[in-house]
């Protein structure tokens, strides 16, 4: 009879584990399967950018879909998503799409504590080998800072983000400039004048974590430039 009970215990759990994982695909790989797929090969001469990030990345497609279009952008943001998540999907999102360039910007949501407790050496090793897997595969890679946030309306507990952005930034900048890795400083543009969190002009929530249609202008006329270069 016990064996019979532990038996059922060991069923139940693997059931219950399928079931879990199934509605919970932790780096959401479908997420852009179809689209992936659709893409198919590179022309002989095409010469893809893909965009990798979070909430502030699909945001931008869907409040700008004219600069992705007319600049053949290629998003893959995932709402929500940490540098964990990221790292995960990198290959079917990033690697097999075989861009020219990638665009990574990070941080945010590890800093909310989405996925857990904020640790920077891990997010940032989450950033180094998502630079070391485009390299290894002869795509170029443009490095984004953290956008400014004085905090998270869904995470009232973290009470010093910009104090970690600021850190993540400031190491991530100089990685960038020791490696000879193009990186756009979105942060310094968009901080509020008292450089508490974003300047609310460029916002679309309070306090300021993503930007609204003017924040997003801000950061093409920063991040266009140093695509065009790298694309060539």
């Amino acid at each position: 009879m016990r064996e019979r009970t532990i038996w059922m215990l060991l069923l139940w759990c693997v059931a219950a584990t399928g079931g879990w994982a199934q509605k919970h695909d932790f780096a959401n790989w479908k997420r852009y399967a179809e689209k992936n797929a659709a893409l198919g090969e590179p022309a002989k001469k095409e010469r893809r950018v893909v965009l990798m990030g979070n909430s502030i990345t699909e945001g931008w497609v869907k409040t700008h879909p004219e600069f992705f279009e007319k600049h053949g952008l290629i998003g893959r943001g995932i709402s929500g998503q940490t540098s964990y998540q990221f790292l995960l999907r990198f290959r079917e999102d990033v690697i097999n799409l075989k861009p020219r360039v990638v665009v990574i910007n990070y941080g945010t949501n590890d800093i909310a504590e989405n996925t857990g407790p904020y640790d920077e050496d891990l997010t940032f090793g989450n950033v180094l080998s998502m630079v070391e897997l485009a390299r290894y595969h002869k795509i170029r890679v443009i490095l984004t800072s953290c956008l400014p946030a004085a905090g998270f309306r869904w995470r009232p507990s973290v009470t010093d983000a910009m104090e970690k952005i600021r850190r993540l930034n400031a190491r991530v900048a100089a990685y960038a400039k020791a490696n000879k890795i193009p990186y756009v400083d979105y942060f310094s543009a968009m901080l509020s004048a008292d450089a508490t969190g974003m300047d609310a002009a460029y916002a679309k929530d309070t306090p300021g974590v993503h930007p609204n249609a003017e924040g997003y202008a801000v950061m093409e006329r920063l991040l266009l430039p140093v695509i065009q270069q790298n694309k060539k």
